[in-house]
């Protein structure tokens, strides 16, 4: 099949006007080829968006560790244009992270056989928790935090079918370092909900981090003594951070100034939803925490931000309306996630020969049509 009559977003992070050509599940060149043809009236045609950074969504979250949460979680996601997901595990008894970890390598394996069409590609685990420092521990429960335990996470690592590509970590607690040092090489290492100072950060980083968890959430802020997280981030060259652009997490004047901080390239959109997110305003569940969703706001009792119910799709429109051009938001929802996690190979892109896991965004940036392994979505 071919669309033509687009603007494609391209390997220099532009869009040009051009069209797609994709055989089966993947894109192919389109030269030569006599194929059904589709007007895409002057749609952006975009790589599919990677979340390395949620919880939930559609009234389920992924630590339900069951097939049909991930089933909807995907579906859902899908129909935003966020065509792979790496979710996010909370701080959980070990018990509870297992099973997530086992329903997650059972859906992994039956996606691959099935070659399903609507719903997003389950390619991760973002293991956040229960390494957190109970200072920061965000919305993070309190009662299963725990040392930092290698032996642990590569328990969890092996149910998973090796499918956890981040884990995050509080630097500064008993133990955090010599786990660097155990599990740099097989795992990237995410700064998160902590207190840790500049030295304790860069140190961090010089033993193997190369991530940080939600930047400027749940950490010390950036100071002009006090540079902290941030400041050891921005001077680790490799260092990538995450970004929450839902308009509540983040004010856009720092979204600004954190795009010039960082750069395009060091920056990944997350939207770290809960399982709130496409529903209504209500009581909802976070760890076993009772959450309260009141427009884009979702907050603890004790009134602590507990996520987002924006997708991701929801952050890159809010991004653009704070003054990030367009391109950059869909270079840091897209194509930085997908390598940061190992994946561009076969996603991030809309190079010939990569999977056909494309989103059609009509000039309001809404969704007109997405593209899963070739075959239009049914939303």
């Amino acid at each position: 099949m071919i669309i033509k009559n687009l603007l494609v977003y391209g390997e220099d992070y532009r869009f040009h006007p051009g069209e797609l050509c994709f055989d089966g599940d993947r894109l192919c060149d389109c030269s030569g080829r006599d194929d059904a043809v589709i007007d895409g009236e002057g749609a952006y045609a975009i790589p599919g968006l990677t979340d390395i950074h949620f919880h939930g969504c559609a009234g389920h979250d992924f630590c339900e560790g069951t097939l049909e949460a991930i089933e909807i979680i995907a579906g859902y996601e899908a129909s935003q244009g966020v065509t792979q997901i790496c979710p996010a595990t909370l701080t959980l008894p070990e018990d509870v992270l297992s099973r997530v970890c086992t329903a997650a390598a059972e859906y992994t394996s039956k996606y691959d056989a099935a070659d399903a069409a609507y719903g997003s590609a389950l390619c991760g685990i973002n293991m956040e928790g229960p390494f957190v420092s109970k200072a920061k521990k965000g919305a993070q429960n309190e009662a299963y935090i725990r040392r930092a335990d290698a032996a642990l996470f590569r328990r969890l690592q092996k149910l998973s079918g090796n499918l956890i590509k981040l884990v995050d970590l509080a630097p500064e607690e008993e133990g955090a370092m010599e786990f660097i040092d155990s599990v740099k090489d097989s795992v990237i290492i995410s700064i998160a909900h902590t207190t840790a100072d500049y030295d304790t950060a860069m140190e961090a980083f010089k033993r193997g981090a190369s991530h940080v968890t939600h930047l400027y959430n749940a950490m010390p802020p950036f100071t002009h003594r006090s540079p902290g997280v941030i400041g050891a981030a921005f001077d680790t060259p490799d260092c990538h951070v995450e970004l929450i652009c839902d308009g509540v997490h983040i004010n856009p004047a720092v979204v600004r100034a954190t795009f010039k901080l960082f750069g395009e390239e060091r920056i990944i959109m997350i939207s770290d939803s809960l399982m709130a997110a496409g529903m209504p305003d209500g009581e909802y569940a976070l760890g076993g925490q009772e959450v309260k969703v009141a427009g884009h706001l979702a907050t603890l009792k004790d009134g602590t931000l507990a996520g987002s119910v924006t997708s991701l799709m929801g952050c890159v429109r809010s991004a653009v309306d704070m003054g990030i051009p367009l391109e950059a938001a869909i270079r840091c929802a897209a194509v930085n996630p997908a390598r940061r996690i190992g994946i561009f190979k076969d996603y991030g892109s809309l190079s010939e020969g990569k999977k056909a896991n494309f989103v059609l965004l009509n000039r309001d940036l809404s969704v007109k049509a997405v593209f899963i392994n070739g075959r239009q979505i049914r939303n």
